[in-house]
């Protein structure tokens, strides 16, 4: 049995703790995704993960500790969501292509009165791209669902020149900070999963 909840029905977030051998069970939660006036995409990324994972500990009474986490996409520093349709999901793509954007990610850890955060800040910079590429990678599927309409552990993998921070946590969870903060609380990571 896990000492920890993960606010999240994501596979990929999953996948990572599971990686790092972090017991775990998962319970999703819908939250008002809204930017405030005025709201930075670091304090935005920062507030989604601490109000997931407080909506997650409410819902189910629980004294567990819980993880919540946001990712964000920000060029120019505006916050690219996820694409409404194909159309959202090219241009996006074409505002990417040939430069650098910033990938934030916000772990947050509510146990017992306590809540630790942090905001991870990964710039990930896009070879340029053609029009009929991005048409190409929305056929797919894959842009449908993420930040900035694309996938970086996925078939986008092609479109990235290079990265500067934690890959892990353009995917969606930071490992070595996530890391950090559950041994702050006393929950182990490299646990054996079997």
């Amino acid at each position: 049995m896990s000492d920890l909840i993960l606010a999240s029905h994501s596979p990929r977030r999953g996948d990572l703790l599971n990686q790092i051998g972090v017991r775990f069970q998962s319970h999703g939660v819908d939250i008002d995704e809204s930017v405030r006036s005025g709201e930075s995409p670091a304090k935005y990324v920062e507030r989604l993960a601490l109000e997931k994972a407080e909506a997650c500990r409410s819902q189910l009474g629980t004294i567990k500790a819980v993880l919540g986490s946001d990712t964000a996409v920000v060029c120019d520093q505006h916050i690219l969501g996820k694409p409404r349709d194909m159309e959202h999901g090219v241009e996006m793509l074409m505002q990417l292509s040939g430069r650098g954007h910033q990938v934030m990610t916000s772990i947050a850890l509510v146990v017992d009165e306590r809540s630790l955060s942090q905001v991870v800040t990964t710039e990930v910079f896009f070879r340029t791209l053609s029009l009929d590429e991005c048409q190409t990678y929305w056929a797919t599927g894959e842009p449908l669902d993420k930040a900035g309409g694309y996938g970086i552990q996925g078939l986008a993998a092609i479109f990235i020149e290079r990265i500067v921070g934690s890959y892990s946590a353009v995917v969606g969870l930071p490992l070595a900070e996530t890391a950090g903060l559950l041994k702050q609380v006393g929950i182990p990571v490299w646990q054996p999963l079997g």
